[in-house]
């Protein structure tokens, strides 16, 4: 099982969802949670329907999402017509 520096709650294992990014280790991932803030899920809503996820586990897999939104787009040169 893997993790990123920074985001210790964040696990990847190939044997876990395909290796997706995961809560601690479970079979939660990062995109559910995603999914259900994206839904109108609250942290506290979540952690109840869930009950073995923690709020700290939301705010990281928020802050993940956030982490890897963070790209740089460059602009393609085209040749003049």
């Amino acid at each position: 099982m893997v993790s990123l520096p920074g985001f210790d709650r964040i696990t990847f294992d190939p044997n876990v969802m395909g290796g997706r990014a995961c809560i601690r280790g479970m079979r939660i991932t990062v995109s559910l949670i995603l999914n259900l803030i994206a839904n109108g899920m609250s942290v506290e809503e979540i952690v109840e329907a869930y009950p073995y996820l923690e709020p700290e586990d939301v705010r990281q897999a928020l802050r993940y999402a956030a982490w890897l939104a963070e790209e740089t787009i460059y602009a393609l040169e085209t040749s003049p017509a």
